[in-house]
Formats: structure tokens, sequence, C-alpha cells
């Protein structure tokens, strides 16, 4: 015996009928273009397009995000054409502490033991100051003094004396031409600003 639909259904049939196909019509049509919002399917990753594998063009501007940061360099302040020192004293105590002192404060400097050794660092080398002490084996610091100034090639060399006794640092009034003279121990600063003061006169030769 056929199956037959309840009378009070029957008004419901048609309806029924056209509505389930329609719905998954839809359902179909969805899914191609992919709407994976709607039905609660998370959507595929990404494929990457090709060009985008390459990066960007020669010469075109790199993302915010891409371009590394840049560190700013910093250069070294050096003076141009400032000569080094020259510092001589037969005590290795006195030559270390000037020539930290100086090295510290940017400056280049040498150091000899007595006026022998700084007369042959000078036939190699053009110094900017010469700072002397006075009382040296060999050669003390007035004959060196002496020979500088009496030197074609150096006269015009700035020069700093520094003794610790007073009355060698009493017959400097009768030397001409000194730019300085210091007692020992002497005063960094006051050092320092003294032959900053000369380093600018003899300058490097072209």
């Amino acid at each position: 015996m056929p199956f037959e639909l309840p009378e009070y259904l029957q008004p419901f049939l048609l309806p029924l009928l056209i509505a389930v196909p329609l719905a998954v019509l839809i359902w179909i049509i969805t899914v191609r273009r992919g709407d994976h919002r709607d039905l609660g399917v998370p959507p595929p990753a990404a494929r990457p397009h090709p060009d985008d594998r390459r990066g960007p063009p020669s010469g075109a501007p790199a993302s915010t995000a891409a371009r590394a940061p840049v560190t700013p360099r910093v250069e070294a302040a050096t003076p141009a054409g400032r000569l080094p020192l020259l510092l001589v004293d037969d005590s290795a105590v006195v030559r270390a502490k000037l020539l930290k002192l100086f090295q510290e404060a940017g400056y280049e400097a040498q150091a000899a033991r007595d006026g022998t050794e700084a007369l042959e660092l000078m036939s190699k080398t053009r110094f900017g100051v010469l700072l002397t002490d006075l009382e040296m084996p060999n050669m003390d610091g007035f004959e060196l003094i002496k020979s500088v100034q009496g030197s074609m090639e150096t006269e015009d060399l700035p020069i700093i004396a520094i003794t610790g006794h007073e009355e060698l640092h009493a017959r400097l009034h009768q030397i001409q031409g000194l730019y300085g003279m210091f007692h020992k121990p002497w005063n960094d600063r006051e050092l320092l600003k003294r032959v900053e003061a000369l380093a600018h006169m003899r300058r490097a030769e072209a």
C-alpha cells in the first residue's frame, strides 16, 4: 500500500520541495565563492604571489617595517694639523705622568730622557710644543733650550720649562722666548690650558 501523506501536511509539501533544493544550491554557491565567514569555516591560508617573494623592485624604497635602524656614526674630533708634543725628563715617573696626561687629552706625544735624545727625535719629527725638565744628565734643559732656539728648523718651537728646583726656576728669567715655567708638581689643568694655547702656533707643513 503506497505511503500517503496526511491531509493536514499536504499544503506544506510544495513549499518544502522548493525550499530544500534552493538551500542546497545556495550552500554550494557560497562554498565556491570562499565566503567561509558566514559558514563558520576558517579561510584557507593565503598563498603568496610569485612577485612578492622577489622583494621590492630595484630602486623602490623599502617599507618602514623592513628598514633596519640606522645608527649614526660618531666621528672622532681631531684638530687638523696639530703636531705631536715632545716631553723631556730624566725621571721615568714624570715622563709616564706627562704622557698619560696629554694622551688622555687627545694629543699625540713622544718622550725623551734628556736633551740628547730630544734633539735626535726632533731631527726625525716636527713637534708642536716642547716641554722639558731642566736638570738632566748628558744635556740639561738649558742646553736643550739654547740648541732649539739656535736652529732655524726649530727656532719657532714653543718651549715650556718644568722644574722642581727653585734656584733653577729663577735662572729661567734670563732665557728669552720661553712660553711657560711650571713647578713640580704642576697643576694639570693649567698645564693643559697652556699647551692648548700653544698647539695652534706651529702647524704641520702642507
